[in-house]
């Protein structure tokens, strides 16, 4: 932890002065993390982004790069960093299906020997460092909601399992970390997250629909549309990540941060339609293989431990993820005409 430095001034002229606080955070120019990059900033702490771009996005940074305190690095973290921190997020790894079952040999590393070189960087500098896991450690749950204590039930051999497995595995080596070298862990499990800086074609299901309703497409349903997901606004989600990086070096986790508000996919569409006046119709195709029926958080550790629960409704986060989206496809120009999102 940064050390605080106090003023000595008299009493009455505002708080202490903050010390900037020197942060890594790999995968910063994705979603989540060109978000908490920003938050960072913002909260006075030094931020040096390590990203390979192979799904993060220079044009998710471009705000923060005249930053005096910013800086990029394109690098690969299945690649040894030399650097040192006071904080290390490791936010690095493609997280929707599209992209880690395209090269799952590369996802497994990134969430295998990327989190190697984290620790190691965390250990060697005497950093705390956050592990970026996921609800897809439950795998197609047994338990509903998703409590901490269950341990999942996570096919081996599907098309899911390089990451599945693989973040299953970091999570294993962080604790391992934190065991025999007393590394100072966080690790949150992640579930749904929407919100602006997600891509065009990312595979997930608020994008999807977003871009298919402004573009007038049909909506893709999987199966009935009955399976349930909870989404929760990346505002919240970041909220979620700092206050468990705030928290005392003994609240290791692993935390659930997500919404407990749980929605089905049909739901999530026809919701989607109605805010964007879209004229899309919904057309079915089948499950993917693997794919969970179920998921929910639980998030009563967080709430407690934390003091955190999500405030953004979804429709809410709908109206802003829908309104950046609208903003992107006019920018690039890749339709003649979109529906109007609501302002």
């Amino acid at each position: 932890m940064a050390a605080i430095t106090r003023s000595t001034d008299a009493p009455g002229n505002g708080p202490p002065a903050r010390k900037a606080r020197r942060t890594i955070v790999a995968g910063g120019a994705g979603f989540l993390g060109s978000h908490l990059s920003a938050r960072l900033l913002a909260r006075g702490d030094e931020v040096l982004v390590l990203d390979n771009l192979v799904t993060g996005s220079e044009a998710n940074l471009q705000a923060l790069r005249d930053h005096p305190r910013f800086r990029f690095v394109r690098h690969d973290v299945i690649v040894p960093w030399k650097g040192s921190a006071e904080w290390v997020f490791n936010l690095a790894c493609c997280a929707s299906p599209k992209h880690y079952q395209a090269d799952p040999e590369k996802t497994v590393r990134t969430c295998t020997e990327g989190s190697l070189h984290m620790l190691r960087l965390a250990r060697r500098s005497d950093a705390r460092v956050f592990q970026a896991s996921t609800s897809e450690v439950y795998g197609e749950p047994e338990v509903h909601p998703q409590k901490e204590s269950y341990r999942g039930s996570v096919s081996t051999i599907g098309p899911r399992a390089c990451y599945d497995e693989g973040k299953r595995c970091a999570e294993a080596l962080f604790f391992d970390y934190h065991r025999v070298h007393g590394t100072d862990i966080k690790v949150a499990r992640i579930f749904n997250t929407y919100g602006p800086h997600m891509q065009l074609d990312d595979g997930r299901v608020v994008s999807n629909f977003i871009v298919q309703a402004l573009r007038n497409e049909p909506i893709t349903i999987h199966g009935d549309g009955s399976q349930t997901r909870s989404f929760c606004y990346v505002d919240d989600l970041i909220d979620g990540i700092l206050a468990l990086m705030d928290s005392p070096r003994g609240v290791t986790g692993p935390v659930n941060l997500g919404n407990p508000v749980e929605v089905t996919v049909l739901d999530l569409a026809t919701r989607i339609i109605a805010l964007t006046g879209s004229r899309s119709r919904l057309v079915r195709k089948p499950m993917p293989v693997d794919d969970p029926t179920r998921r929910c958080p639980d998030i009563a550790l967080a709430r407690e431990t934390l003091g955190w629960s999500p405030q953004v409704a979804l429709e809410e986060g709908l109206r802003r993820t829908a309104g950046w989206f609208e903003r992107k496809l006019l920018d690039s120009q890749r339709v003649p005409e979109i529906a109007s999102a609501v302002a």
